[in-house]
């Protein structure tokens, strides 16, 4: 399974890989706005917002990339790596 990640802290990019490698799951991570974040985000299986460290024009392009793909969207405010963990029990494990 295929997730992107927007939003969350930069130093825990590496945790939320990781975390997202045991579940068996292919992540990518973005913390912060890029220029062509609508074109990298491609077409995951889930987008994970992390909406207490997103910024509203980032998650509007989330969004609308997620309706583009068909893609599954999850909002948690919390950015933590237990959230992360309890998302990814929910939706690969249901």
């Amino acid at each position: 399974m295929s997730i992107v990640i927007v939003g969350g802290h930069d130093c825990m990019v590496c945790q939320y890989k990781k975390i997202c490698k045991s579940y068996n799951c292919k992540a990518k991570v973005f913390t912060q706005m890029s220029a062509k974040l609508g074109s990298q985000i491609g077409k995951p299986d889930l987008i994970i917002l992390f909406t207490n460290t997103v910024s509203h024009k980032m998650a509007k392009c989330a969004v609308a990339e997620a309706k583009k793909s068909n893609a599954q969207i999850v909002r948690c405010h919390t950015s933590s790596g237990s959230a992360l963990s309890e998302i990814l029990e929910n939706v690969c494990l249901a």
